[in-house]
């Protein structure tokens, strides 16, 4: 299995889409269509990735990323912002909201991908280094 991906976007075809995508790549993708359902769903099974829309009624991404980045158990998880919104305004605000990345819609198949790769590799080598680290202390204790 290539990851765990949770998908949070108010737009069906959006969801299936990149639902497909990922699945393609051997990643077990999650689907959602609003931030209220992916917060819960989040403490049951924290994702490795999150890719989420910017633009959704009731709570926005920047909302969701918001409570996200405030949970000590979640705060990690690398958030990639998708959406129409191409101007510059929505893209700091999503870095300033803990995004670590941005992709615009319409989207191209490969840059998803290659974006999803390179965050997942990063998440897991930062774990891998967080664990060493903590078996580190751990020893020097002892």
């Amino acid at each position: 299995m290539a990851g765990n991906i949770l998908i949070v976007d108010d737009t069906p075809a959006v969801l299936k889409l990149l639902k497909d995508i990922l699945s393609a790549e051997d990643y077990k993708a999650r689907p959602f269509n609003n931030g209220e359902l992916a917060l819960r769903s989040l403490k049951v099974e924290p994702p490795e990735l999150i890719l989420l829309d910017v633009r959704m009624p009731v709570m926005d991404g920047f909302e969701v990323c918001r409570r996200i980045k405030e949970d000590e158990r979640l705060k990690d998880i690398p958030i990639i912002f998708i959406s129409a919104a191409a101007d510059t305004e929505d893209k700091v605000r999503a870095f300033q909201a803990g995004g670590v990345d941005y992709i615009t819609k319409p989207f191209q198949k490969e840059e998803v991908i290659a974006r999803v790769q390179t965050h997942v590799t990063l998440y897991r080598s930062r774990q891998k280094l967080m664990q060493a680290e903590k078996a580190l202390r751990k020893s020097e204790q002892s």
